[in-house]
């Protein structure tokens, strides 16, 4: 009997020990101040936000045209009777391209100019005759009318010879020929294209929110994928309307092309400059946190991660600029930031920003 209340007074003791223990150590956690999952900092790397010089430009697709560019054809049907040009080579304004055979015309030609003289003799001897009231007023009309159908036909006729002598209406470069002399041609025969490549129209489109900013002699370059040099256009014509479909404004410049190195037809990636800014923010692009009505940034505060909405503008291949949100001298950071929460100890790590201008 005595044994068993011993046992019970070692437990009593222990169990009492145990609960000492614990107000103890709660006390030691409540002294110190922190939560104790507030005691590891989450180490991260930022940089200072500095102003710096940025060339907002946005790059598009266009595609090159040829200032003036026509499909040869014949305005006749016929056998071609000669060509008077090589492929590829220059040919000027008005210079003789090819022939057709006129044998036939001529021959037509001849007929109705002996109708027309004869229309003109009759018509002679009615008024003669009228003026005799030989003849009725009538009659002589249907003289007179007679001679000036003849005149017509014989006009006509005059037209269409000429029509057989196809002539360069622009100065320009011919391409490959599609017919040779003894080929039948009518006016759906393809012959060659002729292109003006003196200068070259660009055409792109930029979205509509930029329309305000861009004005008819603004310059720009622009690059293609078969050049390693820049190349430079002015803006000279720009639609009046925004295309509902694309929400973008359809726009069209032109560059010279003397030393014949653009071609047609090519792919151009377009630079186009909206406005230099002397004090943009520019954040690194792995700073910004996608978020469902934007973007955010974390930046530190009093060693604390704080999220930060922005409303950002245009981008470069490593940095985007920031619009609203962000203050110069805020430590934004960058590496490290997608498992940070609002409110977390943070460890910064201090980078220095690009210091290369902005484009």
């Amino acid at each position: 009997m005595k044994f068993k209340y011993i046992i019970y007074v070692l437990l009593a003791v222990g169990l009492g020990g145990m609960i000492v223990y614990r107000i103890n150590a709660n006390a030691d956690i409540g002294k110190s101040g922190k939560p104790a999952n507030e005691t590891t900092k989450t180490t991260v790397k930022g940089v200072v936000l500095k102003p710096r010089k940025f060339d907002d430009n946005i790059s598009l697709s266009g595609t090159l045209e040829a200032n003036e560019q026509i499909e040869i054809r014949s305005e006749v049907s016929g056998i071609v009777k000669s060509i008077n040009f090589q492929e590829g080579s220059k040919v000027s304004e008005g210079q003789v391209l090819f022939k057709v055979d006129d044998v036939e015309l001529q021959a037509q030609l001849s007929k109705a100019k002996t109708a027309q003289k004869l229309a003109a003799e009759n018509e002679r001897r009615a008024q003669l005759l009228l003026d005799k009231q030989a003849i009725s007023q009538e009659e002589y009309d249907i003289a007179s009318a007679d001679f000036q159908s003849a005149s017509a036909e014989a006009s006509l006729i005059s037209a269409q010879l000429s029509k057989t002598v196809v002539r360069a209406p622009f100065s320009g470069t011919i391409g490959l020929r599609s017919i040779s002399v003894g080929t039948y041609v009518t006016p759906a025969t393809p012959v060659a294209k002729l292109v003006n490549t003196n200068q070259l129209k660009i055409t792109f489109s930029i979205p509509e929110k930029y329309a305000s900013q861009i004005r008819k002699g603004s310059n720009l370059t622009f690059k293609t994928s078969d050049a390693s040099r820049d190349y430079s256009a002015t803006i000279y014509a720009i639609e009046p309307e925004v295309e509902i479909a694309t929400r973008t404004l359809r726009m069209r410049a032109v560059a010279d092309n003397l030393d014949g190195t653009l071609y047609p037809g090519a792919y151009a990636n377009v630079v186009l400059p909206l406005q230099t800014v002397d004090d943009a923010l520019l954040v690194p692009s792995e700073a910004l946190i996608p978020v469902q009505n934007g973007k955010k940034i974390f930046v530190s505060e009093n060693g604390k991660a704080k999220e930060i909405d922005v409303e950002i503008g245009s981008r470069t291949g490593s940095e985007v600029r920031v619009l609203t949100g962000l203050n110069v001298g805020d430590t934004v950071l960058t590496y490290g930031v997608m498992a940070l929460k609002n409110g977390a100890s943070v460890n910064v790590e201090i980078e220095e920003p690009n210091q290369n201008p902005a484009e």
